[in-house]
C-alpha cells in the first residue's frame, strides 16, 4: 500500500469564472477510488476556495485585502468541499474536511496533532480533504497556492509520493504558453540543474502559485525523500498514470542526503522573528564543522524574539550573507546583553543560561 499526497490548483478545480470543474473533479475523483479500492491511502490538498468564493459574491478579480480574502474563501469553503465529498461518495469512498493553518506547521505540538489526526483518518480508509484555514490566518495567504502546505503535509505523514496535478503536463524549459520551443523536463535528479529553466509565477487570476510553488514544493518533498510528480490534472490518463507511480509529467527524484522532516519544518514552515549576524570564526563553525553557535560569536542581534523563535543567521553587517536558520535558546534583549561574550560571562551574567545560543539540532544551513 502507497500513501500518495495529492494537490490540486486552483486552476484544476475552479474555471475562469470560479465555477468548480466537475467535468475534470469527478474523473479525477474515480481515479481516486481506483487507488483507494486497490489498497493506497490518498490524501487530497485542494485549492480553489477563493475561487469559489469569488464567484459567488460575483467579485470581478482576486481581492488583494486580507479581510476580503478571508471572506471569500469562508464563502467557498463549505461549497467546495462539499463537491469533493459528494464526488468522491459517489465512487463509494469516505472523505473528510481538514482545515490546516501556517500556525498548525509552524507549532511543533500542532503539528504533531495533525499528523496523529491524518494517519488516523487514512487507518479508517477515510480520504482528507485538506485545505488551509484561510479565514483564520493572520498572515498573508502564504502556502503559494497550497503547493508548501501539499509538501508538508507528504512530510508530515511520510508519504511515499507527492503529486501536484496543475493545467500544463509539468516543467518546461520556459513558459510554454509564451515560448513554442519551451521542451518538458521529463526528469530532475540535481536541484541544481533548475538554474537553467525559467521558472514563473501564477498565469491565471484566480491561483496565487503557479509553477515556481510547485517546483519548490517537489524540491521540498525530494529533500525528505519523497518522490514528487508535476503533471496535468486535466488529462485523465496523466492522472491515472501519477496515482499509479508511473511516468507522467516531470518527475523529481529522491535527493541523496536525506533530511529530517524536523529540519524540512524548521527550513520551510517555521517563519523567522529576527536576525542574529555573526563573526567569520563562527561562520566557518556553522558551514564547514556543522558545531552550535555560541553567544560569543554572535555580533549582531536585529529584531524581538523570544526564546524559542527562528531566526536567520548570516554574517555581520547590513549586506550580510544567508547562512542558515535555527531556533534561538535566548531572547532577543538576552542577546544583546550576552552578544561576543564567553560562556563563563553569559554564565555569572545570566543565572539560567545555556551554553549555546543556536544548538546545532536545531540550525539548517541555507
Amino acid at each position: 500500500m502507497a500513501t500518495v499526497v495529492v494537490k490540486l490548483g486552483s486552476s484544476i478545480v475552479a474555471d475562469d469564472a470560479g465555477e468548480v470543474r466537475l467535468e475534470v473533479l469527478d474523473p479525477l475523483c474515480e481515479e481516486v477510488a481506483r487507488r483507494h479500492a486497490a489498497g493506497d491511502a490518498i490524501v487530497l490538498v485542494t485549492s480553489g476556495a477563493i475561487a469559489r468564493g469569488m464567484r459567488k459574491m460575483e467579485l470581478p478579480v482576486r481581492p488583494s485585502s486580507m479581510d476580503e480574502l478571508q471572506a471569500a474563501s469562508a464563502v467557498g469553503q463549505g461549497q467546495l468541499y462539499r463537491a469533493y465529498d459528494e464526488l468522491l461518495a459517489g465512487h463509494g469512498v469516505r472523505s473528510a474536511q481538514v482545515l490546516l493553518t501556517f500556525f498548525d506547521m509552524s507549532a511543533r505540538m500542532h503539528y504533531l496533532n495533525a499528523r496523529h489526526t491524518l494517519r488516523k483518518l487514512l487507518d479508517w480508509r477515510v480520504v482528507p480533504v485538506i485545505n488551509e484555514n484561510d479565514t483564520t490566518t493572520t498572515d498573508e495567504i502564504s502556502f503559494g497556492d497550497n503547493d508548501f502546505l501539499a509538501a508538508q503535509v507528504a512530510i508530515l505523514i511520510g508519504a511515499e509520493l507527492l503529486v501536484l496535478l496543475t493545467d500544463i503536463d509539468g516543467l518546461h524549459t520556459a513558459d510554454p504558453r509564451r515560448d513554442p520551443s519551451a521542451r518538458l523536463v521529463e526528469e530532475v535528479r540535481d536541484l541544481e540543474e533548475l538554474e537553467r529553466y525559467e521558472i514563473g509565477v501564477s498565469a491565471t487570476p484566480l491561483g496565487s502559485g503557479g509553477m515556481r510553488s510547485k517546483v519548490v514544493a517537489a524540491e521540498m518533498a525530494s529533500a525528505a525523500g519523497i518522490p514528487a510528480l508535476i503533471t496535468s490534472g486535466v488529462e485523465r490518463r496523466s492522472v491515472a498514470s501519477a496515482l499509479a507511480g508511473e511516468r507522467s509529467g516531470t518527475r523529481f527524484e529522491p535527493q541523496a542526503g536525506r533530511v529530517s522532516s524536523f529540519k524540512l519544518w524548521l527550513k520551510y514552515a517555521k517563519p523567522t522573528h529576527g536576525r542574529l549576524g555573526v563573526d567569520e570564526g563562527a561562520e566557518r563553525a556553522l558551514r564547514e564543522r556543522g558545531t552550535s553557535l555560541l553567544p560569543v560569536g554572535v555580533v549582531d542581534v536585529e529584531g524581538d524574539f523570544s526564546a524559542g523563535d527562528a531566526v536567520e543567521v548570516s554574517t555581520a553587517g547590513r549586506n550580510g550573507r544567508p547562512i542558515g536558520k535555527g531556533i534561538v535558546n535566548y531572547s532577543a534583549d538576552e542577546l544583546r546583553r550576552i552578544k561576543g561574550m564567553k560562556s563563563d560571562g553569559v554564565r555569572e551574567l545570566l543565572s539560567r543560561a545555556t551554553e549555546e545560543a543556536v544548538h546545532r539540532d536545531y540550525f539548517v544551513l541555507d
